[in-house]
């Protein structure tokens, strides 16, 4: 049975990265990860909530295949340590954060899906570093659509993606979203 095709999440949405796009762009950074990282025991591949976990268990998942060891995958949440609070509406909701008990020597990878101002990621160290000390953090990320706001890039990107600063992007997991995995962007 084939699977449906997925629907814009917006009217004027356009498709970047389709089920097998995302894929292989994940795929291409678990190799990227493995080829800079030969000690596979020392990485914790460290999802942002919530679309940054599924990004995350991905790339374990891809390079258990290719390697036939897994390793570690976190969870951190920044809810608490982003510098928008008193802009947003209302609280973000908190999850519970996982790393492994001793992270000092260990290089952690935090995954997200989408990079844009590098303020979420700045605010993912900050909650790290509540944690201990790790040998280094790494930054792989499905998207990355420019317009920094802080002095951070990616390590691992799936894909670059020059948009305007008033444009949206949208990804969507299957396992979060219950729609078929997809990337999308708004017309501008």
């Amino acid at each position: 049975m084939s699977q449906p095709a997925p629907q814009p999440p917006a009217p004027e949405a356009s498709l970047v990265l389709d089920e097998q796009a995302i894929d292989r762009a994940l795929r291409r950074i678990a190799h990227e990860i493995v080829e800079r990282n030969p000690d596979l025991a020392r990485i914790c591949i460290v999802g942002i909530p919530s679309r940054g976990v599924e990004v995350a268990r991905r790339i374990a998942s891809n390079i258990e295949t290719f390697e036939h060891v897994r390793p570690d995958v976190g969870v951190i949440d920044v809810s608490m340590h982003r510098d928008d609070l008193r802009l947003r509406p209302h609280l973000p909701t908190v999850v519970a954060s996982h790393l492994p008990p001793d992270i000092a020597g260990l290089t952690l990878i935090l995954a997200d899906d989408v990079l844009f101002s590098g303020r979420t990621c700045r605010a993912a160290m900050d909650a790290i570093a509540s944690f201990g000390r790790p040998r280094r953090i790494e930054l792989a990320v499905l998207i990355d659509r420019g317009h920094r706001e802080l002095p951070i890039r990616a390590d691992y990107v799936g894909k670059n993606l020059p948009t305007s600063p008033a444009q949206r992007v949208y990804v969507r997991f299957r396992s979060v979203d219950d729609s078929p995995d997809s990337v999308w962007i708004d017309k501008e």
